[in-house]
């Protein structure tokens, strides 16, 4: 079984990646396969709305770095998505993946139905919340299961590194990722 976490950071190595990592850590403690893709050097531009996926199922019709990103996902049994709070809201990369991956899978076999995930959310002050909530919805609106955690998954940080002085953020993490872990072995 294999696990995705995909950074929607545009630092590679920044406090989201910081989370990720801790939770790809847990999951291979586990047993689990785990696979990291950062969006901070890719160009997935967002949705058009034009709809040619209807017609060409599972593809997007946009020439960019989307399609690997998506195949990536599709074959993994769970996905984890990380990003940091820009003004009060998810960052713009991430929510151009999520975008048309929803397009792309609703108007062809929902490559995410059933499987198991879940969004962390990063900020240096405030927003986490909401954020977490608009990731949520990607999940909840293509079938997912999200495992909860002792609290949201989310922590607190700014400079790059900072998040791991957050405990309760790192332990709210990696409550999660033994969750992921648990949910995909019952359901193999």
């Amino acid at each position: 079984m294999k696990v995705l976490a995909i950074s929607g950071s545009p630092r590679p190595k920044g406090n989201t990646y910081t989370l990720l990592m801790k939770a790809l850590e847990v999951l291979e403690r586990e047993g689990l396969n785990t696979e990291y893709v950062s969006l901070h050097d890719k160009s997935i531009s967002g949705c058009i709305a034009c709809l040619k996926c209807a017609e060409d199922k599972n593809r997007c019709a946009q020439e960019d770095d989307f399609g690997p990103v998506f195949e990536a996902m599709g074959k993994a049994d769970g996905l984890i998505v990380g990003s940091p709070v820009y003004f009060g809201s998810a960052a713009p990369e991430m929510m151009a993946l999520l975008d048309r991956a929803g397009y792309v899978a609703r108007n062809g076999d929902n490559v995410f139905f059933r499987k198991v995930g879940s969004p962390i959310v990063v900020a240096r002050r405030a927003g986490v919340n909401f954020t977490y909530a608009q990731l949520l919805f990607f999940f909840s609106i293509m079938g997912m299961i999200v495992p909860g955690s002792t609290y949201w998954p989310i922590a607190y940080g700014l400079k790059p590194g900072e998040v791991v002085n957050d405990e309760e953020g790192l332990k709210t993490i990696t409550g999660l990722a033994e969750n992921i872990a648990w949910l995909l072995k019952k359901l193999r």
